[in-house]
């Protein structure tokens, strides 16, 4: 237990899994008094992330119980430290994924701190003074300055709340690799709650958006509802080869399942990129010979640094952009991490933190 540390001694309300059956209960734990480089977050909204399943049951084997997940958070600082001076009491903020880097390697100094060697996690990670992380399925946090943005007012906090993870994970591929320039074509792989947002960025950011996806069901979604020009269901061979062999710019694939690259690789242009987002546990299926004959590219991205996460905060309050969310009270989360593990959810629960205090 991290009760240990000297200055935890706030007390907080929050919800934990306490073992790899991942099933979460009301838990009350310590955190840190706000030091000079924090700031203190009444915690109103936070987003349930496809990890926060994987972390509950231990999937990947690092869990740290008792674990509170939680890091796609929104809510208003009651608390400002000294050299906080970015911040007041009354922001509108958020923070992400990242609780902690070494501030001192190129990646920390070149605003990319989220792939420093010595990166901690919002939550079941070991902040600077030896405290495992507790994340935001709780009513406060203390968070430092570094690692938190400022949400702009034209933005619900609520539907705001997934932009830190799933935004921020589509967001920064986009920027790196120029998915960013009116007219090229941009293909979504998989639509759920980081697709989805893809669809909103490429159209803000005038791309020609096509939806690739098993389910035909979700064609009348893409398009109507989010905006997406074109949809090409990946089962369909027919289909994949006639209207999108060599179409696409680029392709960004959020699908968190094992799948076969090859058919997708196929729709890219000559030198097109394709980005990986999603985190299937098993290794995924690449053939060479669509990378040989299209000369193309595969990469990986994993969500941004902090102003680049600014960045796509002022975008989106810019464009008006959100996420699709469903709300839910504290005690419905068990019910719908069960819901997104099937899949079952346009696009991104979101917990309405301050929903429990008529218990």
């Amino acid at each position: 237990m991290t009760e240990t540390t000297p200055n935890h001694t706030q007390t907080v309300e929050g919800w934990a899994a306490m073992d790899s059956n991942g099933k979460i209960a009301p838990f009350v734990f310590k955190r840190r008094e706000n030091g000079e480089d924090d700031v203190t977050i009444k915690i109103l909204y936070c987003g349930i992330c496809h990890t926060d399943l994987h972390h509950v049951k231990d999937d990947w084997g690092i869990t740290m119980y008792p674990i509170v997940p939680g890091h796609e958070i929104t809510g208003v600082i009651t608390k400002v430290g000294s050299n906080a001076t970015n911040f007041k009491v009354g922001d509108r903020v958020g923070v992400g994924c990242l609780a902690a880097t070494c501030l001192e390697c190129e990646f920390c100094k070149a605003s990319e701190e989220n792939y420093c060697d010595k990166v901690q996690f919002t939550y079941n990670g070991i902040f600077w003074d030896g405290s495992i992380t507790y994340g935001g399925y709780s009513k406060m946090l203390v968070a430092d300055k570094r690692y938190v943005v400022h949400v702009p007012d034209s933005l619900p906090l609520d539907a705001a709340a997934p932009l830190l993870c799933a935004g921020i994970t589509v967001f920064s591929p986009m920027k790196y690799y120029n998915m960013s320039q009116p007219g090229k074509k941009l293909g979504v792989v998989g639509l759920g709650g980081l697709g989805h947002v893809a669809i909103k960025f490429g159209k803000a950011f005038g791309l020609h958006v096509t939806v690739i996806s098993t389910s035909p069901s979700k064609e009348k979604e893409a398009k109507e509802r989010l905006g997406a020009d074109d949809f090409i269901l990946s089962t369909d061979p027919e289909r994949m080869e006639q209207s999108g062999k060599r179409s696409l710019d680029y392709i960004i694939d959020t699908v968190a399942a094992k799948h076969s690259l090859g058919p997708i690789l196929e729709l890219l242009k000559v030198r097109g990129t394709l980005v990986l987002v999603g985190a299937p546990d098993k290794p995924l299926d690449l053939p060479s010979f669509p990378l040989f004959f299209g000369k193309r590219n595969v990469a990986g991205s994993m969500i941004g640094g902090m102003k680049e996460t600014q960045e796509m905060m002022d975008f989106c309050g810019k464009h008006n952009i959100t996420c699709d969310i469903e709300l839910v009270k504290p005690d419905h989360i068990n019910e719908a991490l069960d819901r997104l593990a099937r899949n079952d959810v346009r696009y991104r629960f979101v917990i309405d933190i301050d929903a429990s205090s008529d218990h």
